[in-house]
């Protein structure tokens, strides 16, 4: 991947403790110098960050403060419940929470000096109401649908409320914002469309910062960056665009111990359902990670497939049969014996397996590869 370096992977390896049987690195320089990127991509607008579900699977604990620590003062989750655990990380940072605001819940937002993305007329009445009570113009965010049909103000409800003066002097708006349907395609004429559509409707609205791009919305230009931009995926190491090289740093290594290798003979079969069977007398070796880590179960291979190539050392060695809970097999026939004998490491995300070719054999995406890579693995965090 363009930008990226080495992993130290021999003292991962000395740094586990002899009973683990997979090692899950994070790189936090890694997402650091994906930051650093994202901020000269963006500039001059602001560079927040998304770090909701557990900033994508990889830790908010440990992402949320080296972020802050690089500068980054605003940040996004999906809930109530990463707001507040987000607030105890980043005492000073500016927190949107983009489920906004659900009834009843107003004065937890206030206490903890959280912002909502209020997605609904409804719910900027509520906000409006509850900062009067108060005394005090409470700051939010506003979230206007463009044409993604998902959350946000739809065109009517923005009629609905624009000249509503006493609403808007009763709250502060702080940020306006839409969401970016189609910027993984950079040509799909949806974004363009919904770039429109958000600067016709946030104009009718009070003055506030805008914010439109997500990761992918920040590589299609100047355009789409307005006061903020709000990358996620891209920090993590993901692949915005669909098509060609991905520019930022891979943050995740994942690495599963060799319990066991057999000599199977032609014709036997491999795994649950016997789905695979071995046209030649064979090498393979099982390997201790499964669904239960993130290795998802449509990585399994039936006969006549070609799945998942994960690597031992530097030698490939396809996934046969099926994923199980906590195994996969892999074939490992022409791999030199020192790199695959029983407690060697097989690389399943790292240099040479990125998320994203994991993820599409998977049938799925990186987001999806990240947030499900569990707990069980003894985790390593480098870096930041």
């Amino acid at each position: 991947m363009t930008g990226s370096r080495p992993l130290d992977v021999t003292s991962t390896e000395h740094e586990a403790a002899a009973s683990e049987t997979a090692i899950l690195t994070i790189d936090l320089d890694a997402l650091l110098a994906n930051y650093r990127r994202l901020c000269e991509l963006a500039a001059p607008a602001e560079c927040a960050a998304v770090v909701k579900a557990d900033a994508y699977g990889l830790g908010l604990a440990q992402a949320a403060p080296a972020l802050a620590r690089a500068g980054c003062k605003t940040f996004f989750v999906a809930t109530l419940g990463e707001a507040k655990a987000l607030r105890k990380l980043a005492p000073h940072a500016t927190i949107y929470v983009l489920a906004g605001l659900m009834p009843g819940t107003a004065e937890l937002f206030r206490e903890r000096d959280l912002r909502p993305v209020l997605n609904s007329a409804e719910e900027i009445k509520e906000w409006a109401s509850f900062s009067a009570s108060k005394g005090e113009t409470l700051p939010c965010a506003v979230h206007i649908d463009s044409g993604m049909n998902r959350l946000g103000l739809s065109a009517e409800e923005v009629d609905a409320v624009a000249n509503a003066r006493d609403l808007w002097a009763a709250l502060k708006l702080s940020l306006v914002m839409s969401h970016l349907a189609c910027a993984d395609e950079p040509r799909h004429p949806k974004s363009e469309a919904q770039r429109k559509a958000f600067d016709r409707l946030r104009a009718r609205l009070p003055k506030a910062l805008a914010s439109l791009a997500n990761s992918a919305g920040i590589l299609l230009g100047p355009n789409y960056a307005y006061d903020l931009v709000r990358p996620g995926i891209a920090l993590y190491g993901g692949k915005p665009h669909r098509q060609g090289a991905n520019p930022f740093q891979p943050v995740v290594h994942l690495k599963g111990r060799i319990l066991q290798v057999r000599n199977v003979a032609a014709g036997e079969t491999v795994g649950y359902g016997a789905t695979r069977t071995l046209k030649a007398p064979s090498r393979v070796a099982i390997v201790s990670v499964g669904y239960a880590d993130g290795l998802f179960r449509s990585l399994s291979t039936k006969d006549g497939e070609e799945g998942l190539v994960v690597y031992t050392g530097s030698h490939a060695a396809p996934i046969l049969g099926r994923v199980s809970m906590d195994l996969i097999t892999v074939d490992v026939t022409h791999v030199p014996e020192k790199v695959s004998r029983r407690g060697q490491w097989v690389e399943l995300i790292g240099p040479n397996v990125s998320a994203q070719e994991f993820a599409h054999h998977a049938g799925t995406i990186d987001y999806e590869v990240l947030t499900n890579l569990g707990r069980r693995a003894y985790r390593r965090y480098i870096g930041g």
